[in-house]
């Protein structure tokens, strides 16, 4: 059964994880995001739904 060769599926997945590792990863831990939410104080009045059926 050929799918149980792990020869070619095993350096595919090794140099997938490792590009993710050695390239990828630290870019997107770089990343800082533009546009930074902050807290709103305001509350809000919220009402409870009135359910026709019940």
């Amino acid at each position: 059964m050929p799918q149980l060769n792990p020869d070619p599926w095993l350096f595919i997945l090794s140099f997938t994880w490792l590009t993710y590792i050695i390239i990828i990863q630290p870019k997107i831990s770089s990343y800082l995001p533009t546009n930074i939410p902050h807290k709103n104080n305001k509350t809000t009045n919220t009402n409870p739904w009135a359910w026709p059926w019940i």
